[in-house]
């Protein structure tokens, strides 16, 4: 096994983010690959079926600012009214195990870890068209058209800004893109190829839409 990472995956709304990492979690358990999700602290309320320390660690405002002004965090990032930020001390804790990290984080969080000298790989998942992501993002149950509008804007900026990243998933076949994910994890470099200049030109398409 290699030195453990910190891999960063990043993806617009709706894009199928957050069931292709618990897929690859499932797996790299199935095959005792150290891996775990990075837990981030945030100021919001818990959610129905939440707890401490394991969705989120929950912290009040103004602990959060605290945190914020002495260097706790490695990132950080204000999102719908809510802080969120991720330990220096919790990666490097885990990572001096050799154990994994996946850090689910935007496009603000990634940039403010691409300017700091830590060992991480990055991964953005690509949505399989503009409109499959259109329709994801208006079955979430939200009806208010604004609501939709702004989700729909800010999955294109982010999309802008794909290319910034090491690697790029289109999740257009769910396995295929939960196997690319794992394989760059693993560290199966030669498992893990794709023709760049292909995933460059569908990514042009999406942000031509």
């Amino acid at each position: 096994m290699k030195d453990a990472k910190l891999f960063l995956v990043s993806a617009p709304s709706g894009a199928g983010k957050s069931s292709l990492i618990d897929a690859v979690l499932a797996r790299a358990n199935k095959y005792d690959l150290p891996l775990e999700l990075s837990v981030s602290y945030t100021t919001r309320l818990p959610r129905k079926g939440e707890s401490n320390a394991n969705e989120y660690f929950f912290v009040s405002k103004k602990d959060f600012l605290d945190k914020k002004n002495s260097n706790f965090f490695l990132e950080f990032a204000e999102v719908h009214g809510n802080l969120y930020g991720t330990s220096v001390d919790f990666v490097e804790s885990k990572l001096s195990l050799g154990v994994n990290l996946i850090l689910e984080i935007d496009v603000q969080g990634f940039r403010q870890i691409d300017d700091l000298s830590i060992n991480y790989e990055s991964i953005f998942i690509l949505p399989p068209s503009m409109q499959s992501l259109e329709e994801r993002i208006r079955n979430r149950g939200d009806e208010d058209r604004k609501v939709i509008d702004l989700r729909l804007k800010n999955a294109k900026d982010e999309l802008m800004h794909a290319s910034e990243y090491k690697h790029i998933i289109v999740n257009d076949s769910f396995d295929k893109a939960a196997d690319a994910l794992f394989n760059i994890i693993a560290q199966n470099e030669s498992l893990n190829q794709s023709n760049e200049e292909e995933v460059q030109q569908f990514l042009a398409q999406l942000l031509s839409y």
